[in-house]
């Protein structure tokens, strides 16, 4: 809010804001839709499974993104009407701790889509032995390290945060890991397309063929949106920290509030792309919908 505020004074920029009622209203849709993913997970026994999980792990970011961007924006309304003071010791906790829930967020979303990538590369090249390397009891462990070293790690940044060796570090991981990812991507689907070639006579194994690029598939269509909804936040925070005085870098700054309001419109995007890519969900859905009628 201070940057924007200071960007007002070296750019003719207008700062774009989004109607409080429109922030709160997709807020409150994304936080919905990823809770109602959660509880079909829950409530199915046949979607125990590690993708599941994967998928699970995900939505639970995509929750903490949207509740970030909702309490940040309480908090600048209590702060406008006179509630709280932005220099108090409470108030610098609470921006801490919803800092902290930010890079929660974002880590969390990266390396469930990480985990997720590595689970349709074994599904697609390791299906015969697919259910002995990826079981549930390890799928289990993998999300404990993720979490627990994303959790580690928002708070370290959070605390640390006007550190340029906090920073830097921040500003690598995002495209590494984007990077990694894609190179993944590229080395499934060259595979894939090679794989096709050699089991195109056998018609069982070219439907199971189907069905894991199809996975691959819904996990690209994920990081699109992924890219789309969190890059622009954070070129946001990238530009904040190294050019706050350079005019055309504060003239992006002026559309803070449309950048976090996309946040919040992919944790309503992804729970839309899991019930049309999966039947599975959509037959639980059904049953949970007709279940309450």
């Amino acid at each position: 809010e201070n940057i924007s505020d200071f960007s007002l004074n070296i750019t003719d920029c207008t700062q774009v804001v989004v109607p409080e009622e429109v922030f709160f209203t997709v807020a409150a849709a994304g936080i919905l839709e990823n809770l109602l993913i959660l509880v079909a997970v829950v409530r199915n026994k046949n979607l125990h499974l590690p993708m599941y999980f994967f998928i699970c792990s995900l939505a639970i970011s995509d929750m903490l993104g949207s509740l970030y961007k909702t309490l940040e924006n309480i908090f600048i309304i209590l702060c406008k009407m006179g509630y709280l003071t932005r220099q108090g010791d409470f108030e610098k906790k609470l921006d801490d701790a919803m800092d902290s829930m930010f890079i929660l967020s974002l880590l969390g979303s990266i390396f469930s889509l990480l985990a997720i990538a590595a689970d349709r590369y074994i599904t697609i090249f390791y299906a015969l032995r697919y259910h002995n390397i990826m079981t549930l009891r390890r799928a289990s462990v993998i999300l404990a390290i993720i979490w627990t070293f994303c959790a580690g790690s928002s708070i370290a940044i959070a605390l640390f945060s006007y550190e340029a060796a906090t920073i830097i570090p921040f500003t690598i991981l995002f495209p590494l890991m984007m990077f990694f990812i894609l190179c993944l991507y590229v080395h499934m689907f060259l595979l894939a397309r090679s794989h096709a070639k050699k089991i195109s006579s056998l018609p069982t194994s070219t439907v199971h063929h189907r069905t894991n690029t199809k996975g691959a598939i819904t996990l690209t269509i994920f990081l699109g949106v992924f890219l789309c909804c969190w890059a622009p936040f954070v070129l946001h925070i990238l530009l904040a920290r190294f050019c706050p005085h350079n005019p055309y870098c504060a003239c992006y700054m002026s559309i803070f509030h449309v950048n976090g309001t996309l946040i919040m419109c992919n944790a309503i995007i992804n729970p839309m792309i899991f019930a049309f890519r999966s039947p599975e969900l959509r037959s639980t859905f059904k049953k949970m919908f007709y279940c309450s009628r």
